[in-house]
């Protein structure tokens, strides 16, 4: 479905990006990777991607909260794979703490990976699809871009900022053949949430299976944590040309927990 189309996908190297890169790939799309880790273990998954799709793929170890690396990734998918078609950012961090408590260059990293990269990355990305008068521009939010949470003051507002930054960029090239859209996952198993429940386990002395159950419990009435794959597809369709209409928009995919 998306032979030929050109894909960047921030914070790929592991997680709920790994799997967007890999469905991307799946459906044809040249992919660049991006994301920080095992050099040799990045390599096997680049390898990988091109090896089981049959399509190329890049890695980029740009920074994300430099706009200087970000517009050498852009460009690099440009001079290398002929254009970008497909941008989905997804690079974010976590930190918890109250908000008197809240250390301020914790409030900076995590503003700067998770809203500021994102900014730097569409308005690298724009011009060469305004120029093409194609794009899909996908913000990997959260449902913490919908509702809040206690200890989360930075997150909150990073995830809350991307679905403003989604609206506009969709409304200003709304005329055109290029949507912008924001999705909002509930819990998903990766690294970044194990670790939460990690922390919660060590701090109220439960088992991991105990503490990741009171963690469901808490916002997902479903009881299960949404798999990168889901994420992933959603992303495949975001892309499709059944979503040309779609744009500026947030999709939940929580489990009910934005509903209640």
């Amino acid at each position: 479905m998306l032979k030929g189309k050109v894909a960047i996908v921030t914070g790929s190297t592991s997680g709920i990006g790994l799997g967007i890169a890999q469905a991307l790939a799946k459906e044809g799309a040249n992919v660049v990777i991006n994301g920080f880790g095992d050099a040799a273990a990045i390599e096997k998954e680049r390898a990988n991607l091109e090896t089981t799709y049959g399509i190329k793929a890049l890695y980029s170890g740009a920074d994300v909260t430099k706009s200087a690396d970000v517009a050498a990734m852009v460009k690099l998918a440009e001079d290398k794979l002929g254009g970008l078609d497909i941008l989905v950012n997804n690079a974010g961090i976590q930190f918890v703490s109250r908000v008197e408590a809240f250390p301020e260059d914790k409030w900076d990293a995590i503003l700067g990976t998770n809203l500021s990269s994102a900014f730097y990355a569409v308005k690298a990305a724009l011009p060469g699809m305004q120029k093409r008068n194609f794009g899909r521009i996908i913000n990997i939010a959260s449902a913490h871009g919908l509702v809040g949470s206690p200890e989360k003051v930075a997150y909150v507002a990073a995830k809350h900022g991307i679905v403003g930054l989604t609206k506009v960029v969709a409304l200003e090239n709304a005329k055109q053949q290029i949507t912008c859209n924001a999705i909002c996952p509930g819990w998903v198993l990766t690294p970044l949430v194990q670790k939460q429940i990690d922390d919660r386990s060590k701090k109220e002395g439960i088992s991991v299976e105990e503490a990741s159950n009171d963690l469901l419990k808490e916002k997902q009435p479903s009881m299960r944590f949404v798999q990168p794959a889901e994420v992933a597809a959603l992303v495949v369709y975001l892309c499709s040309d059944a979503a040309n209409a779609i744009t500026g928009t947030t999709v939940s995919i929580d489990g009910g927990w934005t509903a209640e």
